[in-house]
């Protein structure tokens, strides 16, 4: 292999690093992304099961059906 070929194998390897570099970043921004929908999921339906039993508490409190 001479110099040129040799420049063009190691360009083409550094190329497919840089792919697989970005590949995993993307791979890690797209999983931080889904654990924070989950975690915004859990706590909106946390603050709904705390206003539903707000509601009841006041309900309760003052005698009122439904």
């Amino acid at each position: 292999m001479d110099n040129s070929q040799n420049a063009g194998y190691q360009a083409g390897q550094a190329k497919g690093q840089a792919q697989e570099k970005g590949n995993q970043m993307m791979d890690k921004a797209s999983n931080a992304a889904q654990s924070c929908k989950e975690t915004m999921q859990e706590t909106g339906e946390q603050a709904k099961a705390k206003a539903q039993g707000a509601a009841n508490a006041v309900k309760n409190a003052t005698g009122t059906k439904n």
